[in-house]
């Protein structure tokens, strides 16, 4: 069959999926906007987005203006795909960026699926949840309807959905929250593993320092450090841990962006400020700063020996999009205190595949830290059943492919 993949960013979450498909002999094509390395077996069409939005459209319909730039974009670089003679069975798309808004404008016959990520929410999820960034404002029930309206505008036209976490399906409304397969996108537990050989180097001021798994190394990673991910609360956790723990370190894997939420404020001075810089400031009079090594972006490989090494990983987040990063740490075999929200939960069982934590309370999370570096049989207790949970439930080969497969096969009516 024919199968026409959609994502600014691809492959994005189609990684596996679209190059699993041309392998079983079907003809893969990607529509994309962002540059794009060639993927096995995926025909690559990159399409340029023309146009801006008005300069005096409503606040409210900013966001859907640009969509719709990015759907019209799209809708005419399928056209030139059908004069072209491609058909395609199905369409997946990740509709959060409106480039499938009208794709079925050209190919009626065609079965649509989407990729339900977000929707969001008046209350429950991520919005107002953290009230130390200020109440949200009064119209933004108004904002939240009209983000939520690409969506909306893809429910009667979309034949099926899928969701990575049962707690991101269930944000969706009925009648369409139904037709939603909760398939995860998948972590390569074969690759993702113990190594108690894996070593790290970070530089000190006395020169660069070796890691491994005889030293003890509390880990956090963001792929921007910002409050979306917890990045404040566990810097006010750090000087309680560091002060019981005089041989730890601390590793922190993240750039100074921001890729959810709020910009932060210009300093004092008006010059512009990241959340690393203003949640470091907060507490650096109380840290030994020579154990503390921020390590901004860093290769996958990396990334992963720094989980290998870890004595302790944090992971916090509020009730939004669940990171690839949690269930990496768990196939690592981390021992893992996580914030108890939505859908960490899903992972993170308390006491069983790791330990749970309110957001809001760094001292306590200072606490399960520190309780754990002095306890090593709890943490390969639990590092054991949190990768043994990864490997059931999120396993690429095993798990989420032949599923995520199944979905595309049952879309096209295959």
């Amino acid at each position: 069959m024919n199968i026409l993949f959609v994502h600014q960013n691809f492959p994005g979450q189609f990684k596996h999926l679209a190059p699993a498909m041309a392998r079983q002999g079907h003809r893969v094509v990607a529509l994309h906007i962002n540059a794009c390395p060639p993927v096995p077996g995926v025909e690559l069409v990159r399409y340029p987005v023309a146009g801006r939005p008005g300069q005096g459209t409503h606040r409210w319909l900013a966001d859907l203006e640009v969509k719709t730039l990015r759907g019209e974009a799209a809708w005419q670089a399928a056209v030139k795909l059908r004069e072209q003679g491609f058909v395609p069975d199905a369409i997946v798309a990740h509709p959060g960026w409106g480039e499938s808004l009208f794709l079925q404008q050209v190919w009626p016959q065609a079965r649509l699926g989407i990729y339900c990520e977000f929707f969001y929410q008046q209350q429950g999820a991520d919005v107002g949840f953290d009230r130390e960034f200020g109440s949200p404002d009064t119209d933004n029930v108004c904002r939240l309807q009209m983000k939520n309206a690409n969506y909306e505008l893809h429910f009667p036209r979309a034949h099926a959905g899928i969701a990575p976490t049962h707690w991101q399906a269930s944000l969706f409304p009925e009648p369409f929250a139904s037709r939603i397969a909760v398939v995860h996108d998948g972590i390569r537990t074969d690759q993702i593993r113990p190594d108690p050989t894996a070593r790290i180097r970070v530089q000190t001021p006395q020169g660069v320092l070796q890691l491994g798994k005889d030293d003890e190394v509390i880990t956090f990673v963001n792929r921007n450090l910002e409050p979306y991910r917890g990045y404040h609360q566990f810097m006010r956790a750090l000087p309680a841990i560091l002060k019981v723990r005089p041989n730890a370190r601390v590793v922190i894997i993240g750039g100074n962006e921001v890729s959810y939420g709020a910009a932060p404020p210009p300093g004092s001075d008006g010059q512009a400020q990241t959340w690393r810089e203003i949640f470091l400031n907060e507490v650096k009079s109380e840290l030994d700063l020579s154990r503390v090594h921020f390590v901004g972006k860093v290769p996958y490989a990396d990334f992963l020996r720094v989980l290998q090494v870890s004595t302790v990983h944090v992971y916090l987040t509020y009730p939004f999009v669940l990171s690839w990063s949690l269930l990496e740490a768990m196939s690592a075999g981390c021992a893992i205190v996580a914030s108890d929200t939505a859908p960490v939960r899903e992972a993170i069982r308390h006491g069983e595949t790791g330990q749970l934590v309110d957001f809001f309370d760094p001292a306590a999370l200072a606490q399960q830290v520190i309780d754990l570096c002095d306890d090593p049989a709890e943490r390969a207790r639990l590092g054991t059943q949190a990768r043994a949970f990864a490997v059931e439930h999120y396993d690429l080969e095993t798990r989420c492919l032949p599923g995520q497969m199944a979905w595309v096969e049952e879309l096209a009516g295959k």
